[in-house]
């Protein structure tokens, strides 16, 4: 299966107001997308109906969300196909929890590990790998709520990694991490959006966006204003559009910045 996700015409209600608005997209495997818009745009709603904390409403007309091919998914298993990290993960997993027990309860969808869980050698031995591969692995040992916010954030990625998911979503990544971190986190970005794998980076800053995403969707009120490759969608004109402000936008190295 080529396809990853494929939405058409997908509306969200919450408290009876209209958040997504006949969301269309598809993305395939290989692919890398970065999600822009404004507080309020609907960034975190889409991601909650492709994790199944949304449900799309019933409307006119055909609509359907489709992930891998399916329709209906069990959450729990839905789960182990993608990876997710975001500031309110970190926010639940700032801890007194060894780092190492994160990472494996990645396997189990939990915070930390219970007794009742199996951990596995072969287990021990896959966090071990992801932690070398995040450059973290010198963390295993400490707790989660006594490291940086650049490390913590390498640590969820190691954590959404375990179990080997198709697709790595990451909310926000970037948000509170001063400029070493930031640059570090980049990096490890990069490095998986060269493996395999697609990702999906939802953010409001552009510096957030790596070379290796090649297309980008704004979002404005609920609905995809432009859908279309980086350099296209990424221009003043549409940047001052959907943040209804001036906008400059420039691009160096394969990296773009936006100022008001």
């Amino acid at each position: 299966m080529n396809t990853l996700l494929e939405l058409k015409n997908v509306s969200v209600l919450k408290g009876g107001k209209l958040i997504l608005d006949s969301v269309s997209l598809t993305l395939n495997h290989g692919e890398h997308l970065a999600i822009i818009g404004p507080n309020g745009s609907g960034k975190t709603s889409l991601i909650r109906t492709l994790t199944r904390e949304y449900y799309p409403a019933a409307g006119e007309g055909e609509s359907y969300l489709r992930i891998m091919g399916r329709t209906f998914w069990d959450v729990s298993q839905l789960r182990k196909m993608l990876g997710i990290v975001s500031s309110e993960l970190q926010w639940i997993c700032s801890r007194p929890i060894p780092v190492r027990e994160i990472v494996l309860s990645g396997f189990f969808s939990s915070i930390g590990i219970y007794f009742t869980q199996n951990v596995t050698p072969s287990r021990e031995e896959k966090a071990r790998r992801v932690l070398d591969s995040m450059d973290v692995s010198g963390l295993s040992d400490r707790l989660m709520n006594e490291i940086s916010l650049g490390e913590a954030r390498r640590v969820l990625i190691a954590r959404a990694l375990v179990h080997d998911p198709r697709l790595l979503i990451l909310d926000e990544p970037a948000a509170s991490l001063d400029f070493q971190a930031l640059h570090t986190f980049r990096e490890s970005v990069r490095k998986i959006a060269r493996s395999e794998k697609s990702i999906v980076l939802v953010t409001h800053d552009l510096r957030d966006i790596i070379p290796e995403i090649g297309r980008v969707i704004l979002l404005k009120e609920g609905k995809i204003f432009r859908d279309g490759k980086k350099e296209a969608v990424l221009t003043s004109e549409n940047l001052s559009r959907i943040f209804s402000l001036p906008v400059r936008v420039e691009e160096k190295d394969g990296y773009y910045q936006a100022w008001s």
